[in-house]
């Protein structure tokens, strides 16, 4: 069990506000944690379900800009895909999101290779604005969208910037345009198997402006891993209980931790509470 790359729940539970932080350019895609897992997965998944995971309209300009900058990191692309696009997304784990600003000043998403959608899909998705992106997240809209349509605008090329997000789930699963399944496996799962099952997801965004074409380019990296070796250490423990316990209960809505809630403090208490929550399972059973 490998030590978890990204614990951003030490920074406290997740919030609406952007908290977009610049990064070096060098780690922009790399290191690459989850390739060795996920790369050849994902382009499985390109070739079988590509009408799931890839859209575009009038945006070859832009797609042939994002995927020289994505190549000129990883080198030359493998294999034989339709778009650059694509032949790009199938040398990162990451997802890669292309928006253009249109003649309104919108934001809107123009090309997608999404192999890792968090409970969304590019059919409900593609070719809205900013606003329509937005919309069913607490305090997303109008006020969100246009706070982040600023840093959108004002964004040089350049600078990179990032921003982590958080949840938990049942399983390792990436692809999921729908909670609905994982939901119904958290509402069936027992308490004292939520330590072993239970998996930490970690969203890693990052965002930076072509030069040539102004669109903005997304990168998408899902990070699964399980909440056992996320909170094996006791003040990692306590930092995950902290930030879920004192997150937003609009935001904890919207993320739908209701139904995750008796689960994570069943595996808090078997992680911090070893000796005494195997004592109570023992009880329970008779």
């Amino acid at each position: 069990m490998r030590a978890p790359p990204y614990l951003p729940f030490l920074d406290g539970p997740p919030s609406i506000a952007p908290g977009l932080k610049p990064i070096a350019p060098e780690a922009w895609l790399w290191p690459d944690t989850e390739a060795a897992v996920w790369l050849a997965p994902k382009r499985e998944l390109m070739r079988t379900r590509r009408s799931d995971v890839f859209a575009a309209h009038n945006a070859d300009a832009e797609m042939t800009e994002a995927a020289t900058t994505v190549l000129a990191a990883t080198g030359p692309a493998v294999g034989d895909w339709s778009t650059p696009l694509e032949a790009a997304s199938a040398m990162v784990s990451d997802d890669l999101c292309i928006m253009v600003r249109d003649a309104e000043g919108l934001w809107r998403l123009k090309a997608a290779s999404l192999c890792t959608p968090t409970y969304w899909s590019l059919a409900e998705k593609f070719g809205k604005p900013l606003g329509g992106l937005h919309a069913p997240v607490p305090g997303g809209d109008p006020g969100l969208a246009a706070r982040i349509s600023r840093i959108f605008d004002g964004l040089r090329p350049g600078l990179v910037l990032e921003r982590c997000n958080w949840s938990v789930q049942p399983g390792d699963e990436r692809f999921t345009p729908s909670s609905a399944p994982l939901k119904a496996r958290a509402q069936a799962m027992q308490e004292a198997d939520a330590l072993d099952q239970l998996h930490l997801r970690v969203e890693r965004q990052t965002i930076r402006k072509l030069p040539e074409t102004g669109a903005l380019l997304f990168t998408i990296r899902i990070v699964i891993d399980p909440l056992r070796a996320a909170i094996s250490m006791s003040h990692h423990a306590e930092a995950f209980a902290s930030a879920w316990q004192s997150v937003d209960p609009a935001m904890a809505h919207y993320k739908g931790w209701a139904i995750y809630d008796r689960l994570v403090r069943a595996a808090l208490d078997a992680s911090l509470n070893p000796v005494t929550s195997k004592r109570s399972r023992k009880d329970e059973a008779g």
